[in-house]
């Protein structure tokens, strides 16, 4: 009987051995040709089927189901049967135009699936029949024996049967920058479900070898793999619509019903005075048909796309059209951490000397830029023994090398090298001969090396590295004023203390010890290191929360990890609630809504629970941007209302799953981003209001039609007056630039203003009389209104008003209600500034200009 495939948290719970039997294959000859070929009949390949892919000419009419296209389509349509044939092509024309456009922009063919793929090497070694063979990837089945070594990419979810000080890579699916140190224990944990972190004994499919080599049985291929997993979600899981989409959606059925109202009532009228059913039914055909604003979909969409080139000079790649305004509308961003808000690049920040001495390191990365300080003073080799000493050390017990600022191994050993590059000692571990190395394992929680210096080779060194509890209780002494003293209870309290107080900032701890032997050890110091923060995220999440948007962060790395970080950013306060992915998995659906709006940080948590945060926060209203760079933030970056990856270090899915691009993997470039969203929103808002305006023409017609007097324009009159004023001052009010501004407007609520429909189509000016009641400022051309008088106009950012003078009886000028000013200021536009004639306690009037 064929076994099934086992997942991983299965795998780690019992031997290899058990593994073995249970997947009737052979620890040291693999499968035969025969078993083979049985099995990937059962299994299939290694790889991710996709669905046949849709053919270009039905994705180009799926452009036609949006409800303004067909509105359009009608109206064009009735326009030929009306032999109207100019209004019928211009219709259509601008129907193509829109269509293309969309479909040229949004054709990515779901190539996120594709990048899934590549994750899966072309060729991987694996012992079949008692050989070692290179084969295809893909061939691999359950049971196969694959080698891994250093640089591999791993071919499928593996149980490892062998390991020799291997360290896998997994920060792209878990978050942790931490190499994963790997072994071949079975790992209990009862009946508890395990993360993928927890699984020590796995090597997943996609992550790659940093150091060691090790063997394992292929426990799953393709779909069935934790990476498969990801892939299923992704194929399940649909973009959602766009404010903008929903709000032309909106504007489409309502002019659509008001269309057809205005043929059933012109019908009706005229039946009732007794006039031809047909000649009242052709002329509300005609009107409803006038009142469609056709220009309006390609005048979007050409504004779209000059925010989207306006965008790419910000280092803003945004790659579907609506999503450039909906980052206006942003209400919460979900960081991932690694990466994104973080380098990804180990630094060391502290060194702390067993005298008490601490130096500062500056810099990060592995370019060697940056001092070593101590007491404000550079630290060179010479200058301070004791931390050229620890440095020493770090450089020596080390496997990591730097080429060209590249980092070749671990990211911890990486920082270490970066210190003494910064002291000017860059080949400090080439002085050494190296006789003996005991690598790390989980067990020991330690790294030492057996050297001595070339100028002395008979001077027998002991370098160790590793966790500070266990080179505390390996060490009898420790250096103090450059001699060795006795290592007391009360000193070894005192050293944990001063590495508790580090680890509280978010630091890994390293500690170093020398010695002759390892009954000889002498402490000498521990290092702080930390993945830093990007610059200027700081400040980038204080001005989006200023601007009213929430920052939560989201990222599988530990608890203290997490808060520590998110606690320097200011996100996470010393109040606030942080929720693991465990927890997660214990609430019901309710709670977590409710949990969700709570937390700033989720640490500990999967792609599926990103997934659940996201949707959570949608079921509230919010208007969620997610961003990340590895392929387990790729199922929510695609859920999310907008999917914003890391050009640089962000994985080929996470880019592809995206809908907007940082070239520079700057945080802050959201900042900007959202400025120039605000902008477009807000033209595309005053282009609406005035298109729909230009329809008050038509109600002339109605009302001539209503009380049977002659027609007092012609068709062709009607279109020249919507047409020429669209031509010269619409595109004037599209083309507008954003105000600049000191503190961003608080983001659109499109549930609240139902922006472009709903608003623009019933609200009614209602004219209400104030005083200028704080005169008229020259520099920002501001006038104070009450903000009770704000609200029951119902204003909002971006509108444009009507001053009136009472004592003149004049219409001063059009002013605009500014996000550069509170709600209860008017800013006057450039433009009319010098056509305002009023003064400190005129009485003016105030009236919405539709």
């Amino acid at each position: 009987m064929m076994t099934t495939f086992l997942n991983s948290d299965a795998a780690c719970r019992v031997t290899y051995q058990e593994i073995i039997k249970i997947l009737q294959t052979d620890a040291k000859l693999g499968l035969n040709e025969n078993e083979i070929l049985k099995r990937r009949k059962y299994y299939g390949h290694n790889d991710f089927e996709i669905d046949d892919e849709e053919p270009l000419w039905k994705k180009y009419c799926g452009q036609f189901k949006e409800p303004m296209i067909l509105l359009l389509l009608a109206s064009a349509f009735i326009s030929l049967l009306m032999r109207q044939f100019d209004d019928a092509v211009s219709i259509t024309v601008a129907i193509i135009i829109v269509v293309t456009v969309a479909f040229i922009q949004e054709n990515r063919a779901e190539k996120e699936i594709e990048a899934l793929k590549r994750l899966v090497p072309p060729k991987c070694v694996c012992i079949r029949e008692g050989r070692s063979q290179h084969i295809y990837a893909r061939d691999l089945v359950p049971g196969d024996l694959c080698i891994l070594d250093i640089g591999d990419r791993i071919p499928a979810d593996l149980r490892l049967t062998e390991a020799n000080d291997i360290s896998i890579d997994e920060s792209s699916f878990t978050g942790e920058i931490k190499p994963s140190m790997k072994t071949i224990e079975s790992i209990s944990f009862g009946s508890r479900q395990t993360s993928i972190s927890d699984r020590r004994n796995i090597a997943f499919m996609g992550t790659h070898v940093l150091n060691g080599n090790a063997k394992g049985v292929v426990i799953s291929t393709g779909e069935n793999s934790e990476f498969g997993k990801v892939f299923q979600m992704m194929q399940q899981q649909e973009a959602p619509k766009t404010p903008l989409q929903k709000s032309m959606d909106a504007l489409g059925k309502q002019l659509s019903f008001y269309s057809l109202s205005i043929i059933g009532f012109i019908v009706i009228v005229g039946w009732l005075q007794g006039r031809h059913l047909l000649e009242m039914f052709t002329i509300g055909v005609s009107l409803a048909v006038a009142a469609i604003p056709e220009g309006l979909p390609i005048v979007v969409t050409v504004t779209l796309a000059l925010g989207v080139q306006r965008m790419a000079k910000r280092e803003a790649i945004v790659k579907k059209l609506p999503i450039v305004e909906t980052l206006g509308c942003v209400t919460v961003i979900c960081s991932d951490k690694t990466g994104t808000l973080t380098k990804n690049e180990m630094t060391v920040t502290n060194i702390l000397t067993s005298d008490g001495d601490m130096a500062e390191v500056t810099g990060s990365g592995y370019d060697g830029e940056g001092d070593v300080l101590c007491g404000h003073e550079r630290v060179t080799y010479d200058s301070h023994p004791l931390i050229s000493k620890i440095v020493e050390i770090g450089a020596v017990c080390n496997n990591a090398e730097i080429v060209n600022s590249q980092l070749r191994g671990q990211p911890t050993e990486g920082a270490l090298l970066a210190i003494a590059m910064k002291m000017n000692i860059p080949h400090l571990r080439e002085q050494f001969y190296r006789e003996r190395e005991w690598p790390f394992s989980h067990e020991n929680k330690w790294m030492a090396v057996q050297c001595a210096p070339k100028y002395n080779p008979n001077e027998i060194r002991l370098y160790i590295k590793g966790c500070i509890e266990q080179i505390l209780k390996l060490s009898k002494r420790y250096l103090h004023q450059g001699a060795a003293v006795q290592l007391t209870d009360e000193k070894h309290r005192e050293f944990m203390a001063d590495s508790n107080q580090l680890a509280a900032k978010g630091l890994r701890i390293l500690a170093m010890a020398t010695g002759t032997s390892f009954e000889d050890l002498t402490y000498v110091g521990m290092v702080g290191i930390i993945d830093p923060e990007r610059p200027q995220v700081e400040q980038a999440v204080a001005q989006l929360k200023a601007g009213g948007v929430i920052v939560k962060m989201i990222t599988g790395d530990a608890e203290k990890t997490a808060k520590a970080i998110a606690l320097r950013l200011k996100i996470y306060h010393s109040n606030d609630l942080s929720v693991s992915g465990e927890d997660l998995d214990h609430m019901s659906a309710a709670d977590i809504r409710n949990i969700v709006s709570q937390a700033s940080v989720f640490y500990r948590v999967s792609p599926k629970h990103k997934l659940t945060i996201v949707k959570a926060l949608q079921a509230q209203g919010h208007i969620v941007g997610m961003t990340g760079d590895g392929v387990n933030d790729a199922v929510a970056l695609k859920a999310a209302d907008i999917g914003i990856a890391m050009g640089q270090t962000g994985t080929d899915v996470s880019k592809e799953a995206a809908d907007m691009i940082l070239v520079k993997d700057d945080f802050y470039t959201i900042m900007a981003a959202i400025e120039e969203s605000k902008g477009i929103f807000h033209n595309i808002q005053n282009f609406v209001r005035f298109q729909l305006s230009t329809i008050a023409a038509l109600s002339l017609i109605t009302l001539s039609t209503v009380f049977h007097f002659p027609n007092p324009l012609n068709a062709m009159q009607i279109y020249l007056i919507i047409y020429s004023v669209l031509l010269f001052f619409g595109w004037n009010l599209q083309t507008n630039k954003k105000e600049k501004s000191k503190q961003m407007a608080k983001p659109v609520d499109p549930n609240k203003e139902d922006q472009y429909a709903t608003t623009i189509l019933n609200r009614n000016a209602r004219p209400i009389r104030l005083i200028i009641d704080n005169g008229i400022n020259d520099d920002n051309n501001v006038v104070t209104l009450s903000q009770q008088k704000v609200d029951e106009l119902q204003l909002f950012f971006g509108d444009r008003v009507l001053l009136k003078g009472e004592k003149r009886r004049e219409t001063l000028c059009e002013v605009h209600i500014s996000a550069s000013c509170p709600t209860n200021y008017i800013q006057m536009n450039y433009v009319v500034r010098n056509n305002l004639r009023v003064r400190l306690g005129d009485i003016v009037s105030i009236e919405g200009c539709r």
